[in-house]
């Protein structure tokens, strides 16, 4: 009997054209579902039932709906977080979680610099201005005198404390996991408590996972820590930044400015205030998409998902 696969990635469906040939028909049934986003809890209930494995996205893999997956014996993520699975409900049902870890530091950690970039060289406000017929020359900050704090040295932070020593930045770093030695005397961070990060920091980044410990850890409290010229750039987790408080502290002039790659509910509604700041610069939560790592993981995912079955 053929193993029925579910395609619920929009990136993977997109890329189905390209890589479907990794799935043999004689072995899998392979239905694709056309979503934008996550499929959120009640919609998957409804979909689950009846498939053997599954490559998901960002979808919610409660324990409700994994309960209910009575075929499913492999959950392989496109990409590296696993927030929206229940783990510990996967492995008491024996269903089989995979993902990629690591596989986007180096894309995602060059966004994360290029963002520092354009607030510190202010090239978003150059275009714009000399675009508009404005000759204006708007003074940038010095990297090599100013300070970075890296929230989650995890893969792609430590790549992004790599990309920042070249440049003379003062380095800080905050994480749960004690750091190994060598990177510490290769990169030089000073390992702080996250206080002391906001509070000297000029770039506060934020690369950390999305568990019990960081949602909302970027809370009115912690802006309320930073420096007023200091900029918050988040490509991790949208829920790890508390919105409504990040949008009160921009508009009291409490910090200088954000990159967002990710948001709380994505895409960010019409109504949305920082879609009218200009010191507010939004990604796709597109971070991640580079053509090496986007082939490396879409290989990797299937691949994942053919093994665990076949080990079943």
């Amino acid at each position: 009997m053929k193993h029925r696969i579910l395609i619920l990635n929009p990136q993977m469906r997109l890329l189905m054209p390209q890589y479907g040939h990794l799935f043999d028909p004689q072995k899998f049934e392979v239905v694709v579902h056309h979503t934008e986003q996550r499929v959120e809890e009640a919609e998957l209930y409804d979909l689950i039932e009846g498939f053997d494995g599954v490559i998901a996205g960002g979808d919610e893999f409660t324990e409700h709906v994994l309960a209910h997956a009575g075929r499913l014996k492999v959950i392989s993520k496109w990409g590296v977080g696993v927030d929206t699975v229940d783990l510990e409900a996967a492995r008491r049902l024996g269903i089989q979680v995979h993902w990629s870890p690591g596989a986007f530091a180096d894309p995602v950690a060059d966004a994360a610099f290029g963002y520092v970039l354009m607030f510190a060289r202010r090239l978003h406000e150059l275009d714009e201005v000399a675009k508009a017929g404005r000759w204006a020359k708007p003074t940038g900050l010095a990297l090599r005198t100013r300070t970075i704090g890296v929230v989650g040295v995890g893969h792609i932070g430590k790549e992004l404390i790599r990309r920042a020593k070249p440049f003379k930045m003062r380095l800080l770093g905050n994480d749960i996991v004690p750091m190994p030695e060598d990177f510490l005397q290769e990169t030089d961070v000073r390992m702080v408590a996250l206080d002391t990060l906001l509070a000297e920091s000029d770039f506060v980044c934020i690369c950390a996972d999305l568990n019990e410990t960081s949602y909302h850890l970027i809370d009115a409290g912690a802006l309320g820590k930073m420096k007023p010229a200091a900029y918050l750039i988040n490509v991790a987790r949208g829920k790890i930044v508390d919105e409504a408080a990040l949008i009160a502290a921009l508009q009291k002039g409490e910090i200088a400015g954000a990159a967002l790659d990710v948001f709380e509910v994505e895409p960010p509604a019409p109504d949305n205030p920082l879609r009218k700041m200009d010191n507010v610069i939004f990604g796709t939560h597109n971070a991640y998409n580079e053509d090496d790592g986007v082939d490396w993981v879409t290989r990797n995912t299937i691949k994942n998902l053919i093994e665990g079955l076949d080990g079943c």
